[in-house]
């Protein structure tokens, strides 16, 4: 089930040509018109979701995840999220949110759980009922993943029971199972995804330590009520470190300025009724003024001025 690395060269030869004096190619008729169905769009030109297809793109993969546990703890339905490199460089994520729902789809008919992993543009974030604010692709986060890894494995811990399923490049290859909880688990919830990314899509398939650290204590910082973990288990000497910062975005701001000289206090700003916190501080450093704003999850450098 392996498709071919896709690169610039090889998606300059697949578009449309034209000759040197304009013309179409013979033969150009309703059947040259292509529609990809599923997830074959993403597989096609997977830098149009994620980017790249390097290193960048490949911790996306990642990023996407992780927003979606960030949305449930936003709504106020989750306080952890554990982040695993595994040793054969899979990653694992798992958070206590609700669980994604895996009852069957109106619609689709499919569980909805499959709905998510398969369908773009699928999720509870279209549902303002579901969450008040989210981030992420926009309903494409985890078929993305799903699409540009060549396994996936999903639990999903809800309702006193584990279902699991598994997925190949986009699709699944195992019916959903379910499994009661022991007594004293049964009221766990929360979903798990190991993702094993597709080498015949991404130029690299190693995990930076640091890159995703930085990530992991950015969103830790800028959601307080957020407890977020990152373990490296492909050293013989387990690595792992802990991100919770109580005082939230007052915490990132001063960790921006550790090494500056402080004009003032953080400013802090914070109305609960649209769930937006705001924190500014200007410090020096030679000669040149900065400031730093933030809003919720999301940090807006601005530019520095000369004074």
């Amino acid at each position: 089930m392996e498709a071919p690395r896709s690169t610039p060269e090889k998606d300059a030869q697949e578009a449309v040509q034209f000759d040197v004096q304009g013309e179409q190619p013979e033969g150009y008729t309703a059947s040259s018109i292509k529609a990809l169905e599923g997830l074959e769009a993403v597989r096609k030109r997977p830098a149009m979701y994620i980017g790249s297809i390097d290193g960048r793109g490949l911790h996306h993969l990642v990023y996407e995840i992780v927003d979606n546990s960030i949305d449930e703890a936003l709504a106020g339905f989750c306080t952890r999220i554990d982040v695993t490199i595994n040793k054969d460089n899979s990653i694992t994520v798992m958070d206590n949110g609700r669980g994604i729902p895996v009852d069957i789809h109106p619609k689709f008919k499919m569980s909805a759980l499959q709905v998510v992993m398969t369908k773009l543009h699928a999720g509870g974030k279209f549902d303002k009922n579901t969450y008040q604010v989210s981030g992420g692709l926009h309903g494409v986060g985890l078929s993305v993943v799903n699409a540009l890894s060549k396994k996936v494995d999903v639990e999903v811990y809800r309702d006193g029971k584990k279902f699991s399923q598994q997925y190949a490049f986009g699709n699944p290859t195992t019916e959903l199972k379910a499994e009661p909880l022991a007594k004293d688990q049964e009221k766990i919830t929360g979903t798990q995804v190991t993702f094993w990314p597709d080498d015949t899509i991404f130029e690299t398939l190693v995990f930076s330590y640091d890159i995703l650290a930085s990530r992991l204590r950015e969103l830790a910082f800028l959601n307080k009520i957020i407890v977020i973990t990152l373990t490296d288990k492909r050293e013989e000497k387990e690595k792992s470190h802990l991100f919770q910062y109580p005082q939230g975005i007052k915490s990132f701001v001063a960790f921006l300025n550790e090494n500056k000289r402080q004009i003032h206090e953080v400013i802090y700003f914070e109305k609960e009724k649209k769930a937006s916190i705001s924190k500014l501080q200007w410090h020096t450093m030679k000669g040149i003024r900065k400031t730093c704003f933030l809003l919720q999850t999301i940090s807006t450098r601005l530019r520095a001025v000369r004074t």
